[in-house]
């Protein structure tokens, strides 16, 4: 009764939290290099003009680009069966239009795959994660204009064709529903409605804006599907969404109603249209009432239905309650919306902890699309220390661990078909959402601090060898 066979068992990461090298071999810029440092409670901000004497963590990250083949055979003695990671666009197309690649951006990735394969360690690459160039913002402010699709296909056919043979599973964009609230407005689709200083959490948002450039991604991602099938037929085109699993929070009809609107817009909307292949009949509603107008063109409909994505992955961390009751207090941490659940305790950035609404989720996602799934992040972001004796002891990332693995197994056993599980930031890296190097959720510990300091060496963490266990002994380990 323990996992399937041949389960993944690995970890993810992003390319702009943790491989610097920002301006090596002919990088441009991305989205995420103009943004500065912040923390748990005060916000990073958004630069369009690098300052000087501030600290940018993306600029040297764990400095990963000159340190890869430690790492991945860090990632090799702990098991891993699969290793999930991004390509940064701006390696590949600095500006983001270019009609060439970069040869020296092809290479590095030629080398960190070949790395891979050398330890039987399957990639998952995940085309566009939080890294839109920001020459394409400054040129037509990213994914609200049509021609950015092209752009995106011209990096897929480069990938493609380049590690054709090497990889197999690709995942079109990273958590694309966030794009739904403001802040995936810069963060997953580059957009900046006002190039200027700001802070990440204070964005200019334009909700027309968000859900335009989703249009163009829902069909950027369709024609990659294609395009990749047309290049090597073995290739596994997936979906990568949030999945912010919410309740109402309590049986009061008014908040179970509230609950199902905040699924359909944030958990399900982006992932009917990839996985089905057409707008669900519930958002024309919400579109309406919100002012939204989507500027299709004809043939549209049919590249959306034409291209389903193969396999369907997720992030998973917490859950939250929905209400109707406007005078309910929002919890601490929550991005997304919500209040908190009066049955959960949270972690010190106030996400909630809730490893059975992983289960739950799982057996939602399956019985409504019937596609593979892959959980590929999902972890505890904590602040790790070194004790007196050189070890990171984090015994309360083991038991959040534990505990989710648990509940998949749960799932699998309910007939979920769970391919694997890649938990997030499996080495140190810097946070996406507060751009601090403090909120730390790896198993291997890396010497680098948010004022800039640290040598970048890396250190197993207890959590190290637990996961290997459980590798080992493909999930029997924990249950």
């Amino acid at each position: 009764m323990s996992f399937p066979k041949n389960f993944y068992w690995g970890g993810a990461t992003a390319a702009n939290q943790l491989e610097g090298g920002w301006q090596e071999g002919g990088k441009g810029v991305s989205i995420s290099d103009i943004c500065t440092g912040g923390t748990a409670d005060r916000s990073k901000r958004i630069t369009p003009e690098i300052e000087e004497g501030t600290f940018y963590p993306s600029h040297e990250a764990i400095d990963h680009y000159h340190r890869f083949r430690e790492d991945i055979a860090l990632f090799a003695e702990m098991g891993f069966k699969m290793y999930r990671f991004s390509i940064a666009w701006t390696r590949i197309f600095p500006n983001g239009d270019e009609s060439e690649p970069n040869e020296a951006g092809l290479r590095f990735y030629d080398e960190l795959i070949d790395e891979c394969r050398k330890y039987r360690i399957e990639p998952m690459i995940t085309i566009s994660h939080y890294e839109v160039p920001f020459g394409l913002t400054k040129k037509w402010n990213s994914w609200t204009d049509r021609r950015q699709i092209d752009c995106y296909l011209n990096f897929c056919r480069a990938i493609f064709t380049r590690y054709k043979g090497k990889v197999k599973y690709w995942l079109t964009f990273n958590e694309l529903n966030s794009a739904t609230s403001a802040v995936g407005g810069l963060l997953n689709q580059g957009i900046l409605n006002e190039i200027r200083p700001m802070d990440f959490m204070e964005q200019v948002d334009v909700p027309q804006n968000r859900f335009q450039g989703l249009h163009h991604q829902f069909l950027a991602s369709a024609l990659a599907v294609k395009l990749a099938h047309e290049i090597d037929p073995e290739y596994q085109i997936g979906c990568m969404q949030i999945m912010a699993t919410s309740y109402g929070l309590t049986c009061k009809p008014a908040d179970q109603l509230a609950n199902q609107k905040q699924n359909q817009i944030m958990n399900w909307f982006c992932s009917d249209v990839q996985c089905r292949g057409k707008y669900p009949n519930y958002i024309r509603r919400y579109f309406r009432e919100n002012g939204i107008e989507i500027q299709m063109e004809p043939g549209d409909e049919e590249i959306l239905l034409a291209g389903p994505v193969d396999f369907y992955t997720c992030s998973y961390y917490m859950s939250g309650c929905q209400t109707a009751d406007p005078e309910a207090k929002k919890g601490k941490g929550n991005l997304l919306g919500g209040v908190p659940n009066p049955y959960l305790k949270a972690s010190d950035w106030g996400w909630q902890i809730d490893p059975e609404g992983l289960r739950y989720s799982l057996n939602e996602i399956w019985d409504r699309y019937q596609k593979p799934i892959f959980v590929v992040e999902n972890g505890l972001g904590a602040y790790d220390k070194i004790d007196e004796d050189g070890k990171v002891r984090d015994d309360y990332r083991i038991e959040y661990l534990k505990s989710h693995i648990c509940q998949m197994h749960e799932a699998v056993l309910d007939g979920v078909d769970l391919r694997g599980y890649t938990p997030w930031g499996c080495i140190d890296l810097v946070s996406a959402s507060t751009g601090e190097m403090a909120k730390r959720y790896g198993f291997i510990f890396v010497e680098r601090y948010d004022d800039g300091t640290g040598d970048f060496s890396r250190r197993r963490k207890e959590s190290f060898y637990w996961y290997r266990d459980v590798i080992e002994t493909n999930g029997e380990a924990v249950l």
